[in-house]
């Protein structure tokens, strides 16, 4: 694990892994949850690529003062990480709010993303499709169990013989409830719509066609919006496509990522 401070005085913290030789490959997890979110994942790419993540402030090991963040202020920071583990360029993939973040990544540094893929996602603002009420009530429930249990079934299919406790991609245990709180606003506010146009990077939409918790209509607005874009729909997928289907996924990210 490394360290580093911002101009404001955050100390952000990072890790880099894989091919030393390889090309940097920025990896931004979702909302509410530190770089762990890429543990079962990374390993498909690091015998090609050398892999970046971080934990967002507010999660894990990162340090920094409760306050108005947004993706793209999130955005600046992972181009900083970028930055500091030596690399002017890199491919970015994001998922989930992390996708929100890329956007932003690639729309203010266009000079820093090679290529872009973009994992279960949604150009947030008044042209997103939110998830329905249903689903809304059903993460609102004040117990943390029951509140796991809903989760775990938006994140993976009956299919999936993991369980909640082995799964890292269902919110960071050592997050306070300020910065929750915070990082529900981070996402729910994110607005890219006018600025999507801007995007240069080559783009790769992945999404799973049974996900409730950002239905997969937002992949289309996201092809429609961003110029040269392409989509990826994946059959049966909830919002955890990534770890539940690992191996296809990765495979579709891997081959748009060797095609630059």
């Amino acid at each position: 694990m490394r360290e580093f401070t911002t101009s404001d005085g955050a100390r952000i913290s990072y890790r880099v892994e894989g091919n030393q030789d390889g090309p940097a490959l920025l990896l931004l997890q979702g909302q509410a949850n530190s770089q762990r979110w890429w543990d079962g994942v990374r390993t498909e790419f690091e015998s090609r690529f050398r892999t970046i993540t971080f934990d967002y402030r507010g999660t894990g090991a990162t340090s920094a003062p409760e306050a108005d963040w947004t993706t793209r202020s999130f955005a600046a920071d992972a181009a900083a990480v970028v930055r500091e583990a030596g690399y002017s360029q890199a491919h970015v993939y994001g998922t989930s709010m992390g996708g929100r973040i890329a956007q932003w990544l690639a729309i203010d540094h266009p000079e820093l993303v090679v290529r872009l893929v973009l994992g279960c996602t949604t150009p947030g603002g008044a042209h997103a499709v939110e998830r329905d009420q249903q689903v809304r009530r059903s993460l609102m429930t004040p117990d943390p169990a029951e509140r796991r249990r809903v989760l775990f079934e938006l994140m993976y299919t009956d299919a999936w013989t993991g369980a909640p406790e082995q799964s890292t991609v269902l919110g960071d245990p050592s997050m306070t409830p300020g910065a929750t709180r915070l990082h529900l606003r981070v996402s729910s506010r994110h607005d890219a719509w006018d600025h999507l146009p801007e995007i240069t990077a080559p783009t790769l939409i992945l999404h799973g066609d049974d996900d409730r918790f950002a239905p997969v209509v937002n992949a289309d607005l996201l092809e429609q919006r961003i110029p040269g874009a392409t989509k990826h729909v994946l059959t049966g997928a909830r919002h955890a496509y990534f770890d539940e289907f690992r191996e296809e996924s990765a495979a579709l990210v891997l081959k748009f990522l060797d095609a630059g």
